[in-house]
This record gives C-alpha cells, structure tokens and sequence, in this order.
C-alpha cells in the first residue's frame, strides 16, 4: 500500500515538473477567468485578423476572376465552332439540293449542236429554274464540273477537263470521298482571294463516263466579318494545321496569302478546340485573356471590405491556445472516470488553474476519495451477493439434470414393460440396445448442449421403442435439413416433446397415428415441429399449457405437473437467454403440433 502511495507521489512530481516547463502563455491561461478568455477571444480574433487577411482575399479574387476568364475563352470557342457548323451545314444543304435535282443531270446531260444552242439552253435553264436562287442569296461560288462536250465553260457550269488538272481534283479523287473541303489561295492576278471549297461527287443520276463534280466556295467575307463582328474579348485563331484561316486580329482579309501561325503562340493558348469536317480538322486557339489586379479589386471593392472582417490565420492560433486550456483539463477529467483501475475510483495526479474548471478537478479528487472508501464496502458485498446467486443458479441447473433422468427412463421401462405383457414376445435385444443409448445419454451429462444430429439418434431410438408397444398403431418421420445437424441445442429439449407426442397423443386412441419430427432453418432460427395425430387437446388445455410455458421457473417443477415439458421448456428458454418461442396448434380428437423456434447460434 505504501509503495503504491510512492509511486503515485512520484508521478505527481514528475507532472508537475513537466508543466512547470509548459509554454508561459499557457501557463497563464489557466489561471485566467472565462470573462478575461472571452476578452481575449474579441480582439485576437476579430481586430487582428483584419490587418493580416487582405493577400488572401485579392489571391482568392483573382483566382476566381482567372477561372471566370477561362470560363469565357472555352464559351468562346464553343460559339466559333457553333458558327463554323452553322456556316458548313449550309453549304452542306444548298449541295444536296443540288445533289438530288433531276433537272440539272437533264440539262447537263443534253446533246448541244452548237456554243449558240448551249447558251440558248443554259439562258433558259437558268431563267425557269430555282438554281440559282439558294446561290445567290448566301453569296455562294457554285460551278459543276461535266463531262459533256457541248458545254461552254463560263457561269455555273463548266466542262470536267477544267477541273481534272487542279490539285483539289487529284486529291479529292484520290480521298475516295463523297465530299470533302478544301483551302487554298487562288491567284488571279488583280483578283487573288481566298477560298474555303465544299466539293462533292454528282453521281445520283449518273449518266456520264465518270461521275461530275459539285465545287461551292463558302462565303469567305461573310464568314470573316462575322467573327470580327462578335467582338470576341480573346483573339482567336481558326487553323487549318499551322495554316490560320480566320483571326480577329488583323491576321487575314479575302485578298492575302494564308499566314502561317507558329508553334509556340499554338502552346500558348488558354483553350484549344477541333472541328472535324469530313476528312479536314480544323483548330480553333483561344489566347489567353490577361487579368488586371487593380481593375479586380476596384471592381470588387465592396466584397473586399466585407471579407476583410472575416477571422483567418491569428484567430485561429489564439482560439486554439484558448481551447487548449479549456479541453485539455476536460479531457484529463474524463479520463480519469473512463480509467477505473480495479475497485477504485483514479484520483487526477495535478490540479491546475485557479478558474472553474481548476475548482471541478479539486472536487472531483475529493469525490473520487470519498467514493473509493465506499465502494471498498459496496462493491464487495454486491460482489458476494452476485456469487452466491450464480451458486443458486448453478445448484438449480443440476437439480433440473437431476429431476431429467427418472422420469424419462420411467416411460421407456414402461414401454418395454407393457410390449413383454401385450405381445409376450421376448425381443430384448433390439430394445435394451436402444435403451442403452437413451441410458447414456441420462448418466453421461458432461455437458448439457448437444448437436442436433445426436439429439435425433435418442429421438429415433425412443421412437423405435414405441413401436415395440403400440406395433402398427404408431407411426413416424423424422426429417433434418443438413444444415442444421450441427446446430447445438440443450440435451433431450426435443426428445422430451417427441415422448410427450406418443404418450399423451396416443395411449387414449384406438386407431392409427403418425408422430412427425421436421427440423429446419427458418431466418436464422432453428426450427423444430413436433406433430402427431394423436388425442389432441382442447382450446382450453392448449392455453393453459401455453401459460405453464410462459411462466415456469424452478419453483413450478416442484410442483410435480408437466415436469418432462416444463423442465425443456425451462433448460431451452436458460439457454437461449429468453429467445426461444414455443407455438402450439392443436384439435381435440385431430392431433397437435408444438413448433419451437430457437437461435441458430445456439446456446450461450
């Protein structure tokens, strides 16, 4: 006792050595009042912070303004390639209406007997015709190309040879596509311009040796004012690989060459889109927006300031300090109640602080010294209580193994008795050897769980025994579900019941019956039916016994009534822990059924 004394003198004095050596600061803390805390939470958690938080506010606006800027190039680049779509699949129309018109194939293919008779044909082809109405209200270049002798090249058609000697031909034809586009600059001499060309196979109503070819130039202007027009807040650029096709820097207009665009102003795009058109991907770079600082901050002055008031990196280094004080004492304090050591109460080995928690550790040591002298007495005598009812329960559990063997080995000694005077045949053999096993299982009570497969073999053997005494007026089937021979139950719970099924369910009738055992699982319960069609008992027998059931205890089984059921249900019901449930369904004169539904877990 002394020595444990020392022991904890000396972890005291080593505590408080080690906080001797704590941070001032802290040390100070702890003797201050909860009003000074609070004091000191208002100005190092509210007037500070606002002299130290404002980088962090303009780095947070910027980098929201950055990401609204690359929210603004990437909708930029989605608005190109819309417009480009939009441009492409108007040309895409205008040639399939061309593609699929009957009337053109007709007049190219027609027989001209002279440059007068084409152009009398081709005047009044023109003038009877919606041909040339979607062309020229988009401003589009067409010029089919055929393969017809008679036609005079000039206006919208034009003889295949035309074409045949051009690069665009020799790469169409050899792309094997049905349409593809082209760019190209076409040097005329005062008239040099760009082009951007749809060209597609005029093969629907092929009549010629090879098929003829539709060739539209897109409405270059157009589509180059258009971008200029939207008054995009990014430069872009339209390439066609390092070739740029359209920009909104200056970089372009219908009369010069295509410029070629470097790689590295490629890198340095903020957003990169494609376009695939048939067998041509077209690049759309967005350049990246630059983000003035002090055009932010006065555009966002208001939010500024109120952010400013906001508590950051100081409050939250002064509020931990503070929390420190208050937790890191509560925490010891409920240590101490977690850390029962053996029968005592744990006393804390420093008290520190002279505030309101200082004051709860001094009464909670004097309370744990008063308590400790108490439990010394309590606790004991609970203790030596709780022992001698374990002894009670124990001597009445033996009492109840006890009481089991008499009485089951007095029906199967009567059973053998009553066959020797009935049928006064001496077939000893068979029987003592079935005795014997239901004998064993009585005398041997090592253990009072058993598994469900050697519970059946003391069911079948008492079974075969009553064969011997009611012969053909008994008979039986048993029935277990493979999973459940393994589950362990209280010895003979269930054979007690099959007893009880051939002896009050059959001695009183006269005619044939049938006992059925049936065993299963049934949501993780073990179930067990025990039917007969037997005597069967009235409504009000079947209630009572219910309420025996729901009430016994070890006082009832003195009482000498049922004690073969009662004592099952008792051992059953201490070995489940109370979860057993026992239904009986019964007709006077038809027969019962007992069904038990046990925890598959087993006893406890």
């Amino acid at each position: 006792m002394r020595a444990g004394q020392a022991r904890i003198a000396g972890k005291r004095d080593e505590m408080a050595e080690k906080k001797r050596k704590r941070f001032w600061l802290a040390n100070k803390l702890d003797c201050l009042r909860i009003r000074q805390k609070l004091a000191l939470i208002q100005i190092f958690c509210v007037l500070l912070p606002l002299f130290v938080t404002d980088s962090v506010i303009l780095m947070m606006i910027i980098n929201e303004e950055k990401r609204m800027t690359k929210q603004e190039t990437e909708n930029i680049a989605v608005s190109v390639r819309y417009n480009i779509n939009d441009s492409v699949g108007s040309v895409l129309e205008l040639m399939q209406g061309i593609y699929i018109n009957s009337h053109i194939y007709e007049f190219l293919s027609s027989e001209f007997d002279s440059p007068a008779d084409y152009y009398d044909q081709y005047v009044d082809f023109i003038g009877n015709s919606f041909y040339t109405v979607g062309i020229g209200s988009n401003h589009y270049n067409a010029v089919i190309y055929w393969d017809n002798p008679g036609i005079v090249n000039g206006g919208y058609f034009q003889r295949l040879e035309e074409a045949q000697n051009t690069w665009w031909y020799q790469e169409f034809l050899e792309s094997g596509a049905d349409v593809a586009v082209f760019s190209d600059y076409v040097d005329m001499g005062v008239n040099n311009r760009r082009v951007i060309s749809l060209v597609r196979r005029m093969d629907y109503y092929y009549q010629g040796k090879e098929p003829g070819i539709l060739k539209i130039d897109m409405d270059y202007s157009g589509m180059s004012q258009d971008i200029l027009n939207a008054q995009y807040a990014a430069v872009l650029y339209i390439c066609e690989g390092d070739r740029i096709l359209f920009s909104n820097d200056g970089r372009g207009g219908l009369a010069a060459p295509f410029e070629i665009m470097d790689r590295e102003l490629m890198d340095s795009a903020d957003t990169h889109e494609t376009i695939n058109i048939y067998d041509r991907t077209w690049d759309i770079y967005v350049m990246t927006m630059k983000v003035n600082a002090g055009e932010i901050l006065k555009r966002n002055a208001l939010w500024i300031c109120g952010l400013l008031c906001i508590n950051l990196f100081l409050p939250f280094l002064m509020m931990r300090l503070i929390n420190k004080s208050f937790t890191q004492r509560i925490m010891e304090l409920e240590k101490v109640f977690e850390d029962v050591d053996g029968d005592e109460l744990k006393q804390l080995s420093e008290v520190r602080g002279n505030d309101e928690i200082g004051s709860l550790m001094s009464s909670y040591n004097k309370l744990a010294e008063r308590m400790n002298g108490l439990i010394q007495i309590e606790y004991k005598n609970r203790l030596h209580s709780q022992e001698v009812d374990i002894a009670r329960q124990n001597a009445e559990l033996l009492a109840l193994h006890s009481q089991i063997n008499p009485h089951f080995l007095f029906n199967a000694l009567e059973s053998i008795r009553m066959h020797s005077v009935l049928k006064k045949e001496f077939e000893t053999a068979e029987m003592v050897r079935k005795l014997a096993l239901m004998e064993r299982q009585n005398v041997e009570w090592g253990e009072d769980n058993v598994r469900v497969r050697d519970e059946m073999e003391i069911v079948e053997a008492y079974l075969e025994l009553q064969k011997y005494r009611f012969g053909a007026k008994l008979s039986y089937e048993v029935n277990v579900d493979e999973e459940c021979k393994d589950c362990r139950i209280p010895k003979l719970a269930f054979a007690t019941f099959v007893e009880n099924a051939c002896v009050h369910g059959m001695e009183n009738k006269t005619t044939g019956s049938w006992v059925f055992v049936r065993i299963f699982m049934e949501d993780d319960m073990l179930v067990a039916e025990i039917e007969d069609t037997g005597s069967g008992m009235t409504e009000g027998q079947r209630k009572e016994i219910l309420r025996e059931i729901e009430d016994v205890n070890i006082d009832r089984l003195k009482e000498k009534r049922h004690i073969g059921i009662l004592n099952a249900v008792l051992r059953l019901k201490m070995a489940s822990g109370g979860k057993v449930r026992f239904e009986i369904d019964s007709e006077s004169g038809a027969g019962t059924m007992i069904t038990i539904r046990f925890p598959a877990g087993g006893p406890r």
